[in-house]
């Protein structure tokens, strides 16, 4: 009885443990299942918001990418625009699926070559549109020759494109050759019935100082060549560019680096703008390599209120005319006096210099020179002009054909009818603008010894003219011109305020007697009453072996900066210096001159005495004295020159005896030159630097990932749809972001796989 109740209470026992792990079993599996549920929702909700985070990431760039604006050209010449128009179009279509850069600059170097460019920040973007069907190049020569060059070379090949960057050698071979670093980086290439598109970017300094040429604001020798042929196979061993001599065309002098400017309205459809054409009238050219100065003046009575100039640019009577023009400068006459009158009712007249200039016409209003195609006011100033104020304008224009066996060539082309086109608008502008002549007054006294690598001259405009003449507020020069003639290598406009130079208002030191052109300074810069303004010029003239003198004539040398400016003050217009006599004959080793006497001759020192001023200057020991000529004229005395807009001297400017500024604090330019990065994909390779003799046809091609990645080698584009990479550089952050997306995504979801398994 005991036993069967035993065993029925430990049958009951067991079926109760029984039940209790057969609960808590379904309790486990009830909450496993419910924590997997949890998961898989978590997963779902984090992947979805994901989706929906990637897709408003790709949303957003698509609609910056859209939002891109088309192209559009700040600056183009007058001459071949039509001859690249259809290689321009293509270029639109190539690139309407990526957007286009905003061009600042536009030009035609000739009728089958145009170049636009693109300044951001330190890369510069170009763009060629060449009218063949083989290859192009552009780039960049030291001085106008081969030799040193440095160039990029492409052409689309069967639907590839092919680019690399290279250089000349010196060694006389005219044939670029493939540099061992890779500084240009394709954006686009492309050909289409009749032209070849290539657009490439760079670094204005690429720190490869062995084989490329950094670009600054100095005048640039552009460099271009173009063939009907391609290299065969695409190979760019050496020799296998077709016939490179034949390809290049004459380098054209070029400031890549100015501001840019806006674009003008068209006088035939804004009736604001009226233009106006001064010529002169058959002007008889000159034989041979002589010069000629002509004055012609012209009454301007019609204009019965103000109006602002905006514009100007040269009137070429026919091709001839190209080669005899040297410079066009526009006064401004004070006053009606008869002797103007008279000159309004001539044709015209020879002049040279300020003497034979009316003493009323001393403000310029227009400067044009050799290589310029015009000038256009920025939106903030205009030359003013007004019959009531000033009704006389006399065109000042210098004849000189450098080349003349170019006149044996064309004898026939006798006169000439060249001059300026002028736009102006009553539309006025915030202010007026001014043009001050800065540098050394024309002038035997300013003396360049011969056999010299490095001669400095300067002319001053002193503290004393500035103060007197400038507003309380100061002026802000905003463009420039500067003027040498032909040994002329290096212009630098200094700034003196007290004893610290500031930054230069301009430098160039790559200066080209064939482009002296008013650049657009990047920002104005503010000069006030009291400052002193140097216009220092440097020379070579290893290449001569007499003395060069100041003067007006190309075979004499020049130093003059133009400034334009705003506001405009008539007190001065010329602010110009000149060594003093004192000066001269101290640094020629003369004591004293003998008086009554005719020619001038020296009395002491005695080794000296009864020579002429013109023999010590032609038996000077340039050579050995060199040195202490320098150092006399530099700091010397010298004679102030400052006038205004009626002829009228500074007061007391006259009486004034200049001398150098015993400057405390200097200005030091640091020239940084960051080190290239490169970036590949991992599925990709840097290449070597290319062995001589080897084919580099086939080196790989990198894409961007970065504003400093450079393209290796040869680069490969679609014939029809051109490949444009240059919104990469500016998505590198987005893609970045992408990238986490996609790896935070494959995390998570290995994460709910782990869990999933325990």
């Amino acid at each position: 009885m005991w036993q069967r109740t035993r065993k029925a209470a430990s049958s009951s026992s067991i079926s109760s443990s029984s039940s209790r792990r057969r609960q808590s079993s379904a309790a486990r599996v009830a909450h496993s299942s419910s924590r997997r549920s949890s998961l898989i929702t978590c997963f779902i909700s984090c992947h979805t918001f994901s989706l929906l985070l990637l897709g408003l990431l790709l949303l957003a760039n698509g609609a910056r990418a859209a939002s891109k604006p088309a192209t559009r050209s700040n600056k183009t010449s007058g001459s071949g625009s039509t001859a690249t128009a259809a290689a321009a179009a293509g270029a639109t279509a190539g690139a309407t699926a990526t957007g286009t850069p905003i061009w600042d600059h536009a030009i035609d170097l000739n009728e089958d070559f145009r170049i636009l460019w693109q300044i951001i920040n330190q890369d510069i973007t170009f763009e060629i549109q060449a009218r063949t069907l083989g290859y192009v190049g552009f780039g960049f020569s030291p001085d106008g020759n081969l030799a040193g060059a440095d160039m990029a070379i492409g052409w689309v090949d069967k639907g590839q494109t092919y680019f690399q960057d290279r250089h000349v050698t010196r060694n006389g071979n005219p044939e670029p050759v493939v540099d061992p670093s890779q500084d240009y980086m394709l954006m686009l290439g492309y050909e289409n019935a009749t032209h070849t598109v290539l657009r490439f970017r760079r670094k204005l300094d690429t720190c490869d100082a062995s084989h490329d040429i950094a670009i600054t604001n100095d005048t640039m020798r552009l460099l271009y060549m173009y063939h009907a042929q391609d290299p065969p196979h695409g190979s760019v061993r050496p020799g296998t560019l077709p016939d490179p001599a034949g390809a290049f065309r004459p380098y054209r002098p070029m400031v890549l680096m100015q501001r840019a400017q806006m674009p003008l309205p068209s006088p035939t459809h804004d009736e604001r703008v009226r233009v106006l054409e001064l010529r002169n009238e058959d002007v008889e050219l000159p034989a041979g390599d002589l010069p000629l100065f002509w004055c012609k003046m012209f009454k301007l009575e019609d204009i019965n209120r103000k109006h602002h100039l905006i514009r100007y640019e040269p009137i070429y009577d026919s091709s001839s005319s190209v080669h005899y023009l040297q410079h066009i400068t526009l006064h401004e006459c004070q006053g009606a006096h008869a002797e103007l009158e008279e000159m309004a009712r001539e044709q015209g007249r020879q002049c040279l210099g300020a003497r034979s200039i009316p003493l009323a016409c001393n403000a310029i209003v227009a400067s044009w020179s050799r290589g310029s195609e015009g000038f256009t006011y920025p939106h903030e100033a205009g030359y003013p002009i007004e019959s009531r104020q000033a009704k006389y304008y006399l065109m000042e224009t210098h004849y000189n054909n450098l080349k003349p066996d170019f006149a044996q060539l064309h004898a026939r082309q006798m006169a000439d009818n060249s001059g300026l086109k002028i736009y102006f608008t009553h539309v006025l502008r915030p202010n007026d603008a001014g043009i001050l002549s800065i540098g050394m007054d024309p002038n035997w006294r300013h003396i360049i010894p011969p056999g010299q690598k490095r001669v400095v001259s300067e002319g001053q405009c002193i503290e004393d003219c500035t103060g007197y003449a400038f507003p309380q507020q100061g002026i802000n020069i905003f463009a420039v011109m500067m003027r040498t003639h032909q040994i002329g290598k290096e212009v630098k406009l200094r700034q003196i305020r007290q004893t610290e130079e500031l930054a230069p208002i301009a430098h160039d030191s790559n200066i080209d007697v064939a482009y002296q052109d008013f650049r657009r300074l990047p920002q104005s810069v503010h000069s006030m009453p009291g400052d002193r303004l140097i216009a220092e010029c440097i020379y070579d003239s290893s290449s001569r072996k007499a003395i060069t003198l100041g003067g007006l004539t190309m075979k004499e040398e020049s130093c003059t900066v133009l400034t334009l400016y705003y506001p405009r003050q008539k007190k001065l217009t010329t602010c110009h210096s000149l060594p003093s006599l004192p000066t001269v004959l101290h640094s020629l080793g003369i004591e004293q001159l003998a008086t009554d006497s005719n020619p001038v001759l020296i009395s002491s020192p005695p080794e000296l005495a009864g020579m002429t001023l013109e023999a010590r200057l032609i038996s000077y020991d340039w050579e050995n004295q060199f040195g202490e000529f320098q150092e006399a004229t530099r700091k010397g005395s010298f004679k102030p020159i400052c006038w205004g807009a009626k002829n009228h001297v500074v007061p007391g400017s006259e009486f004034l005896e200049g001398y150098s500024i015993n400057v405390t604090k200097t200005y030091k330019k640091h020239r940084r030159c960051k080190p290239k990065r490169l970036f590949a994909p991992p599925t990709e390779r840097t290449a070597p630097p290319p062995v001589p003799g080897s084919d580099l046809s086939e080196l790989p091609v990198l894409h961007e990932l970065d504003n400093n990645n450079i393209i290796e080698g040869a680069a490969r584009s679609s014939r029809s749809s051109a490949t444009d990479v240059h919104g990469l550089s500016r998505g590198t952050g987005r893609a970045g972001d992408f990238v986490s997306l996609l790896l935070w995504l494959g995390a998570s979801t290995w994460w709910l796989l782990l869990m999933l398994r325990t």
